[in-house]
């Protein structure tokens, strides 16, 4: 573990800290709600992944997506979203 020499103002903080005298600023609660806000959208945003398939298989996970009537790429989103959350099971 590296070793940082605190200034003073490092030192009141940590000496507070120790003495249970920090206290939040005004607006605490509403900041918090905020920024906890802006964490679940940032969570829950969608994300681009770019993979290589087989033509083979890129051609049979468009004829599934056919045969259920959705696009594709709903298909493969679905299949890896059940698959995270545990609801099928893939051996390797």
């Amino acid at each position: 573990m590296k070793y940082y020499e605190l200034d003073q103002e490092e030192k009141n903080i940590l000496n507070d800290f120790d003495n249970n005298a920090l206290q939040g600023s005004a607006g605490l609660k509403l900041a918090k709600s905020k920024y906890e806000q802006y964490a679940k959208a940032t969570l829950n945003k969608s994300r681009n992944l770019n993979i290589r398939l087989s033509e083979k298989d890129l051609q049979k996970i468009k004829i599934k997506a056919l045969d259920k009537g959705i696009p594709y790429q709903t298909l493969v989103t679905s299949v890896i979203h059940r698959y995270v959350n545990d609801k099928v099971r893939m051996e390797l």
